[in-house]
């Protein structure tokens, strides 16, 4: 019988018991250099006056939001390897798929408002304090969390209203939609469907964005005059562009690459890398390839 079952089973990876403390470790010291290393930015930024930017204005919000993303799952993957407790509450379940829902989808759309604002500050620099008003700027923010949050109630909305049968095995290390639905046994069409539609949109859009943005900002490089000037501007976007390639390339790569949704495996692999060691690289790329911050950093450790 179809039946709404108390828990799940996580079982996304398979190891054997010698590797479980090792895993627990790795977990463990990647989520604390996240954590240290975002935070650490945030500081960074707040108590220097010459970054109070539209930039870093963004990127403190993505620091903020990375410690959130791999909040979300590090933990828990963690306490699972440890203590070899794969299984996750009903409620658990439905409530870590609608935060990493949200914000998944609020990095995406932050990463192409931050695509905007580098396009604005390079293509048109003598209106770029007019655009990127402190006004636009929180309206960008809070209309990507606003968008998240509607992206992350309709997928969980969605896939918890199916039924589930015992003994209710999640094939993934974390409550993913796709994994969910899979594990389902009711009719899951409709699901798959919303899931295609509303993700792509969400991929797509945000990607092209980041896209037409940095065809721009390449043409308008290219056209610069002095290899200095071309030197600048490429420097204030490179952090950024390393950021978007990393995130936007696994992301494709997850959903839209051959065999990637097929093998849970590979999955997983992938998974990790965009749920745990994006969060944190982020704070190290934007650290050492960005002269302001380092900059910045080296003013703060001498006082």
């Amino acid at each position: 019988n179809h039946t709404r079952i108390s828990e799940f089973i996580l079982v996304g990876f398979k190891f054997h018991p010698g590797s479980q403390l090792f895993l627990s470790v790795l977990f463990s010291t990647m989520y604390i250099v996240t954590v240290v290393g975002n935070v650490c930015m945030i500081l960074i930024i707040r108590m220097d006056s010459n970054l109070h930017t539209p930039m870093y204005f963004f990127l403190e919000n993505l620091s903020t939001l990375d410690i959130c993303y791999s909040s979300v799952i590090t933990p828990r993957a963690t306490l699972a390897f440890l203590l070899g407790r794969r299984s996750i509450s009903y409620n658990g379940c439905a409530s870590q798929m609608f935060f990493f829902s949200l914000f998944g989808t609020t990095e995406a759309f932050f990463l192409a408002v931050m695509a905007f604002d580098r396009f604005t500050a390079i293509c048109n620099p003598l209106l770029y304090q007019v655009i990127m008003s402190k006004r636009l700027c929180v309206l960008m923010v809070m209309g990507s969390y606003l968008s998240g949050c509607i992206n992350c109630t309709i997928q969980t909305g969605f896939t918890f209203s199916l039924s589930f049968c015992e003994p209710g095995e999640i094939n993934h290390f974390f409550c993913d939609v796709a994994a969910v639905i899979h594990a389902s046994c009711s009719d899951t069409l409709v699901n798959e469907l919303v899931m295609l539609a509303v993700c792509g949109s969400i991929i797509v859009g945000t990607a092209l964005v980041v896209f037409i943005s940095y065809g721009y900002i390449i043409i308008t490089i290219i056209q610069m005059p002095s290899a200095e000037s071309r030197h600048k501007a490429f420097s204030t976007c490179s952090s950024h562009m390393m950021t978007i390639c990393l995130f936007f390339g696994t992301v494709f790569f997850m959903y839209a690459g051959p065999g990637a949704t097929s093998s849970p495996n590979k999955s997983n692999t992938i998974s990790i890398f965009y749920t745990i060691v994006i969060p944190m690289l982020n704070p190290f790329i934007y650290t050492l390839r960005n002269k302001e911050v380092k900059v910045s950093l080296k003013k703060q450790l001498k006082r």
